[in-house]
């Protein structure tokens, strides 16, 4: 029997658990910064692992018990303002030129989250947003071609790399909002304005309206519906174009417990303009949809009371509103310092050698071992071609899936460009490597 992949053992993850600390702004991108990086994708890394195997999540156990997911969520929200605040300092100081990109993880949250629920609200109604925004005008980043950053500047490759992970963050920020919004009957400890924030702050319902009819993961590319998913786009077969996906289903989920909550009903204003937006789902529940999410059903009946009647508005009760704590202290703390902090990091953190640069690479190159990354995937790869479950890969770049050699023939000169850059990459990459593990004579 096939041994178990393993990337941490239990008393090594307790290790980099107790390890975990907040850093301030100004230290973003330093090497105690990075080192944690690496301990926070390991442990993400082995939990993923352990929930794809159903062995016992020891880690939910260990992040709990050392009060580690407020560290963890603030971590979340700094490297937002970072992003909002530094980033575009940095880019327009002379001495800033990127020669590597810093991942930005998104942990969820469980219910010992308390009142840092409402920073979570707060950055997954920033995601979404941007998603609907980009979604309307049709500038939902495409696929990150090896031949698109042939000829692209630092900074370009920079900025296109960043467009396809915020799109894929964004994504990310529905399944934290659809967990949250799971919790408002279950009568987990949420704070006490986390309801009213959802529903009239931000007025999610309207927000997920827009992604339903918007649906920003999916599009049509020469003739073919494509889908995101896990991280990558991929052609649906024919028989599949009807299909919910997981995101799809995301977003009916948080919109079933946001609509059919009874808090939620009691606290959600119902006004001409709410209600015109909200019946424009009733168009996308069709019987194939409902087929294969029957909850859906009660939905589509609520819909349709809606249409003919006019709620109570709500009650205007005394309102006690709390202040996300997270956001609200870091843009204290570092308020009028914006300008200091880039020119800090500039010459503290981006401006590494090339020892300095190797050394990281072959951290990194560790930290992301490929056996890994690959038993994490969900599902089987699918062909390039046809779309359907591939068990071939490239040979040479070992990036691209086939299902037969006809298919791998096909695509061949389409796929040759692109081929040989990746080869020459990882043989670039690996070489490196060897140079930097390579014992001194």
């Amino acid at each position: 029997m096939e041994e178990p992949i393993t990337v941490l053992l239990p008393g090594e993850a307790e290790v980099l658990v107790r390890e975990l600390k907040n850093f301030p702004l100004r230290d973003i991108g330093d090497h105690g910064w990075l080192r944690q990086h690496e301990y926070i994708q390991k442990l993400n890394m082995q939990a993923l692992l352990s929930a794809s195997a159903g062995h016992e999540q020891f880690l939910s156990e260990l992040l709990v018990n050392y009060a580690k997911i407020p560290t963890l969520v603030e971590e979340l929200i700094t490297v937002e303002i970072w992003k909002q605040k530094i980033f575009p300092i940095l880019c327009k100081l002379k001495d800033f030129k990127p020669k590597s990109t810093f991942p930005i993880y998104l942990v969820e949250i469980c219910e010992s989250a308390e009142d840092i629920v409402l920073d979570l609200i707060d950055y997954s109604h920033r995601k979404l947003t941007l998603l609907a925004a980009q979604s309307a005008s049709g500038k939902i980043p495409n696929k990150l071609l090896a031949e698109d950053l042939q000829n692209a500047s630092s900074m370009q490759e920079l900025k296109k790399q960043a467009e396809m992970m915020e799109f894929d963050i964004s994504l990310r920020a529905l399944s934290v909002l659809r967990f949250i919004t799971d919790q408002i009957e279950r009568y987990i400890d949420l704070p006490v304005s986390a309801v009213t924030r959802m529903l009239n702050t931000h007025n999610f319902p309207c927000l997920l309206v827009q992604l339903v009819e918007h649906c920003p993961w999916s599009c049509y590319e020469e003739g073919k519906l494509k889908k995101f998913e896990n991280g990558a786009w991929y052609v649906v077969p024919h028989e599949d174009h009807k299909k919910i996906t997981k995101l799809d289903g995301q977003v009916w989920i948080a919109l079933y417990n946001l609509l059919l909550g009874t808090e939620c009903q009691r606290k959600y204003n119902f006004d001409n303009f709410n209600k015109n937006q909200l019946l424009k789902l009733r168009a996308f529940l069709t019987d194939t949809v409902i087929d294969q999410f029957p909850n859906l059903l009660e939905m589509q009946r609520f819909l349709s009371h809606l249409a003919v009647t006019d709620p109570v508005p709500p009650k205007k009760d005394l309102i006690l509103e709390q202040i996300p704590v997270i956001w609200d202290h870091v843009i204290r703390e570092n308020n009028g310092k914006w300008q200091a902090i880039a020119k800090h990091q500039v010459n503290n953190m981006f401006s590494p050698s090339e020892e300095e640069l190797r050394s990281q690479a072959c951290k990194w190159a560790q930290t992301y071992n490929l056996d890994v990354i690959e038993s994490l995937i969900p599902d089987k790869p699918k062909c390039a071609v046809c779309g359907s479950a591939a068990a071939k890969r490239c040979s040479r770049c070992r990036n691209e899936w086939y299902c037969r050699r006809q298919c791998q023939v096909q695509h061949w000169q389409k796929h040759k460009k692109a081929c040989n850059l990746m080869a020459d990459a990882l043989k670039k990459i690996d070489d490196d490597v060897k140079m930097q593990t390579k014992p001194p004579e």
